[in-house]
């Protein structure tokens, strides 16, 4: 198996293609960054649930998606930000706004992974990891 150059992106490539697929459950290799998004989209009700299964040296971290009686998902868009080749970084007075306030930015700071709403609150600024709405 071959190294992954963005394991964060990777893990949203896979939400927004499970998410077009209508599959429930995905799982993929853990982190403590990928744990710490997985717990936002849980706060912010992106998905049902998720959880870590410690099988192996890494461990896995299983995701279940959300949708309602008719297939649909609250999961619109995800958007990689920051990039390996190009990181973005923003101030506590430049978090930026997801949709107008209807989606939500994942901001990695100096206090751990947060949205953008709690980084403003706490007054810090941070790099820019992805949008969901």
């Amino acid at each position: 198996m071959a190294a992954i150059s963005d394991p964060i992106a990777d893990m949203l490539i896979r939400i927004k293609n499970a998410n077009t697929a209508r599959i429930e459950k995905i799982e993929m290799p853990n982190s403590n960054v990928k744990k710490e998004i997985a717990k936002i989209l849980f706060d912010e009700g992106f998905i049902e649930n998720y959880e870590v299964v410690n099988d192996n040296a890494v461990g896995s971290l299983k995701i279940y998606l959300k949708f309602d009686k008719n297939k649909k998902s609250p999961i619109n868009g995800i958007k990689r930000v920051s990039k390996p080749s190009l990181r973005v970084y923003a101030k506590k007075n430049e978090i930026p706004k997801v949709l107008g306030g209807f989606g939500v930015a994942i901001i990695s700071t100096s206090k751990g992974i947060m949205t953008g709403e709690e980084a403003r609150k706490l007054g810090i600024g941070g790099e820019v990891i992805c949008y969901i709405w």
